[in-house]
């Protein structure tokens, strides 16, 4: 009976480390993906529903989404 106690909080603790660094390499990749394309940062700066949409998937709040729009829109003065 211990046996199955230790192996189900080790298969709960790997699993949720695992799950940390899987989301965490996703997390990287979209942000990169985001940051290479100057496109889609201009679309998001025009579009702020895209960006509300791309920042819900982040998990942002509406306090984060609104400093993000105040760093796009600073961003395009200085072009």
């Amino acid at each position: 009976m211990t046996a199955i106690i230790i192996w189900a909080s080790v298969a709960l603790v790997a699993g949720l480390v695992g799950g940390f660094f899987i989301g965490i390499y996703t997390f990287r990749k979209q942000l990169e993906k985001m940051q290479s394309d100057p496109d889609m940062m201009s679309k998001m700066a025009q579009d702020p529903d895209m960006l509300k949409r791309v920042a819900k998937q982040m998990g942002l709040n509406q306090q984060q989404v609104n400093k993000v729009q105040q760093m796009m829109k600073n961003r395009s003065r200085k072009k």
